[in-house]
């Protein structure tokens, strides 16, 4: 499954665009207040993406596991010290709110971390490479 994300940035506007198995949206994201990239930065949405991957994977195992959620909240941070430097000390949390013991939570939760995807990507450094904008798309 092919997931993509689209940032196009102009003097008149600014525009998010992601897209999984070919479905786009938008995303309600606006341009930095001189319109110069986005008001959102990378270091920001890497984060969103390991909360989101996490949350929704939260919902997923928990329905495979027979486990009732209610809620589920997730944090997650990084440091970011320099241009140019990777960032460090990436960690997320979660809080579920669920009927079942906190032993079946716990459970819950490890067996998430074990197979979310975005969490795993970044902890094997997956390769990232640029290719030229006329390159055919797949």
């Amino acid at each position: 499954m092919r997931i993509a994300a689209t940032v196009q940035n102009t003097v008149n506007g600014h525009r998010v665009i992601v897209s999984t198995a070919g479905m786009a949206q938008e995303l309600p994201v606006g341009a930095r207040a001189n319109a110069r990239g986005s008001g959102v930065n990378g270091g920001e949405f890497l984060m969103l993406a390991l909360a989101t991957c996490y949350c929704n994977d939260i919902f997923r195992e928990a329905d495979r596991l027979g486990i009732p959620v209610d809620s589920v909240e997730v944090e997650a941070q990084g440091d970011f010290d320099a241009i140019g430097v990777a960032g460090r000390d990436i960690t997320y949390r979660a809080r579920i709110d669920s009927k079942a013991s906190a032993e079946e939570v716990e459970e819950l939760l490890r067996q998430t971390d074990a197979v979310a995807e975005v969490q795993k990507t970044v902890r094997v450094g997956a390769e990232v490479s640029r290719v030229p904008w006329d390159r055919a798309r797949t």
